[in-house]
């Protein structure tokens, strides 16, 4: 292998390794704030003896093998006692973004060392968040001889893409809409299912910081060009005027998120080219006087404009705005 190709090839690993972190570290978020919720979802019959007063997160998910030394990273470890007992457990749950063919292996792995640095029983789940393949993962890790079976290994699987969004759409538990931008979507129905997933997360009253996680993970997985856009503000058109006030005030955080993240970088260029690409999916297409008024505008007046964009109606109106 040449020297370039070699470079390329390491390249590509660290990228590949960079975005299976951003992913974990996503699911991980909402996975901590949400674990009951995602149990009563898909293992109804755990929450029968599962204590949920007594979940405890345990911070260090990293061990080592004490056989050959290497260093082990769970994604989710949970501590948790049987119900009026002081029978404690561990609840083990990895999320994979890719299909990977080893994984069954690194699950008993994960469990043999779970098991032995505590001495407790582990409930292990493999969370498979992949849009494809879409046929039945593997579920177990066994080891037989022509006489004999040495291991049978089983853990639960949940593929999110085997589960169809439109089956979810009546639902009360509030991690349901965050997973399911990671189920089953037709192409066609990526802005629809990120409106519906918008409107079902208002209607559930959450406090602030549930609310900003459960639509940034929306927002994260499900990325709209500029085509979609337009096809999303139409769908929020046909909401009833509170729903749609509501959804509007995530999207807006979203552009606000945006405006911070600029300034917190000191480019105010890059401010100005985040606001003229909110207004374009807002508004479509942009004359070119608008163009020129964002130009003209300070840190301040960027900021003033960001908090106006969602009560302008029309083009008209952001001209006028920028006229004052």
């Amino acid at each position: 292998m040449s020297q370039t190709s070699s470079n390329e090839k390491e390249k590509e690993e660290k990228e590949e390794k960079k975005e299976t972190t951003s992913h974990d570290a996503i699911f991980k978020m909402l996975l901590k704030n949400f674990f009951v919720e995602f149990i009563e979802m898909f293992l109804p019959e755990v929450l029968k003896y599962l204590d949920k007063e007594s979940i405890e997160f345990i911070d260090k998910e990293i061990f080592t093998d004490p056989f050959d030394g290497e260093k082990c990273e769970g994604d989710l470890l949970v501590k948790a006692k049987f119900k009026s007992t002081d029978v404690h457990f561990l609840i083990h749950l990895e999320n994979q973004a890719q299909d990977r063919p080893m994984f069954p292996k690194r699950m008993f792995k994960y469990f043999a060392l779970f098991h032995i640095q505590n001495d407790l029983p582990v409930y292990p789940i493999a969370l498979f968040s992949f849009e494809s393949p879409k046929s039945d993962r593997q579920s177990s890790y066994n080891l037989s001889f022509p006489d004999k079976e040495v291991l049978k290994f089983s853990y639960t699987v949940i593929q999110l893409n085997k589960f169809y969004w439109k089956d979810y759409l009546k639902t009360s538990n509030p991690i349901t809409p965050a997973l399911m931008t990671k189920m089953n979507i037709d192409a066609s129905d990526r802005v629809k299912v990120k409106a519906e997933c918008l409107r079902i997360i208002t209607s559930l009253k959450l406090k602030p910081e549930k609310l900003r996680i459960l639509s940034g993970f929306v927002d994260t997985y499900l990325k709209l060009n500029k085509e979609e856009e337009k096809e999303f503000q139409a769908i929020l058109e046909e909401y009833e005027p509170g729903i749609r006030k509501d959804v509007m005030e995530i999207v807006t955080s979203w552009m606000q998120q945006g405006i911070e993240q600029g300034i917190e970088q000191g480019k105010l260029e890059g401010e100005k080219e985040v606001l003229l690409k909110l207004l374009n999916k807002r508004f479509a297409s942009l004359p070119t006087e608008v163009e020129e008024g964002v130009n003209k505008l300070d840190l301040d007046g960027l900021g003033s404009l960001a908090e106006a964009i969602f009560d302008f109606t029309n083009i008209d109106d952001v001209l006028t705005w920028l006229k004052k």
